[in-house]
């Protein structure tokens, strides 16, 4: 169920869960946060503060947070996301100090450290960290910028600072890289200005890319790995592999990766954990590329419920496409992104790549 709201709101499936929760929260426990969103006093984004910042409590003191913060509703006039979550907590706290100091001590199993994509080439990477701990690797960085007087900025030594301290080599030395080139060679070697694909991040300019490739290959502390992958003569797409192991070998699971770059998932962003049958082994499905599909794990354990199929089509350009029905019947088309510009490969570039790739699984 979480999974088909979330699809049905055009979300991510990951997000069906809180879209479920903040729903049933708000009919059953919060009539008062309910009804100042119906009436535009809350916008969504902060009942769902108030919905989150209450959900360690007992339904008894989840209704008096929910009158005594949102009952009247000039109360929450001009409050805005920061007030309203404070104001929350701070209600929380006092109806039932013991849950809330709980909560905080369960939230440091979830420290993690997370990558997404930047504007321009740069990259946003996060730690979600406990309190004492972020503020004092905050603290650390800050105190070492303070000390460097040498035409950096404050952000840029503190982004260095932490380069050197996690990956034990000089922000400036090259970084060991492997490329997965979907592009002609002419574009490696400047004659041509089609992007590159990176993993996990998406397009990049040639330039960038040539800069990656050859910088890591000057640096004699530093290895880059090459690795020509041979697409389709007039789409660009990656040609097919396949397995007759009921389990995606190593080579095409990779292969499988490189396609999807994400969850196949509609809507999904996240990173790709299991490579998977859409029409199932145990159903006559085979280990190819064509049936093949990248999910999270969520996903991937969500489409093995009762009522759920997905199925896989590649067209004459090799565009691979895959549909998901859902319990309901609805259905949802994703299709594999597509690569930089349609390259020019030659009909003997392809059976090579395929030999290859047939003869890696």
């Amino acid at each position: 169920m979480a999974t088909e709201v979330a699809l049905a709101r055009r979300d991510a499936p990951v997000r069906g869960g809180r879209h479920l929760g903040f729903a049933k929260a708000l009919v059953h426990e919060m009539p008062h946060t309910l009804a100042a969103l119906a009436s535009g006093a809350l916008s969504e984004w902060r009942a769902t503060l108030i919905v989150r910042e209450s959900a360690c409590l007992d339904v008894e003191d989840r209704r008096t947070l929910d009158a005594e913060l949102c009952a009247d509703p000039d109360r929450l006039e001009g409050m805005g996301d920061a007030r309203v979550a404070a104001a929350a907590k701070a209600i929380a706290y006092r109806l039932d100090p013991h849950s809330v100091v709980e909560r905080a001590a369960k939230a440091e199993e979830e420290r993690t450290v997370t990558i997404r994509p930047a504007p321009d080439t740069m990259t946003y990477l996060t730690a979600l960290l406990p309190m004492a701990q972020g503020v004092s690797v905050y603290a650390a960085l800050r105190r070492e910028a303070d000390t460097r007087f040498d035409g950096r900025s404050r952000g840029q030594v503190m982004a260095d600072t932490l380069v050197e301290r996690v990956t034990g080599r000089a922000a400036a030395v090259p970084t060991p890289v492997a490329v997965n080139l979907v592009l002609t060679d002419e574009t490696l070697l400047g004659g041509d200005n089609a992007p590159a694909d990176v993993g996990g991040y998406g397009p990049i300019p040639a330039a960038v890319a040539r800069g990656l490739v050859f910088g890591a290959a000057s640096d004699k502390e530093s290895r880059a790995t090459l690795r020509r992958l041979y697409a389709h003569p007039r789409s660009g797409a990656l040609v097919a592999m396949e397995s007759r192991s009921r389990l995606f070998p190593r080579g095409l699971a990779a292969f499988i990766e490189l396609r999807d770059q994400r969850c196949r998932t509609p809507y999904c962003d996240a990173p790709i954990r299991h490579r998977d049958h859409a029409r199932p082994w145990a159903e006559g499905g085979s280990t190819t590329a064509a049936n093949g599909h990248g999910s999270c794990e969520g996903c991937n354990y969500a489409k093995e419920a009762r009522g759920w199929s997905v199925s896989t089509e590649v067209d004459e350009n090799g565009s691979h496409t895959a549909r998901f029905i859902t319990p309901t019947g609805k259905g949802y088309r994703s299709a594999a992104p597509p690569r930089a510009p349609t390259i020019d490969v030659r009909e003997l570039e392809v059976r090579i790549g395929v030999a290859i790739a047939r003869h890696a699984a």
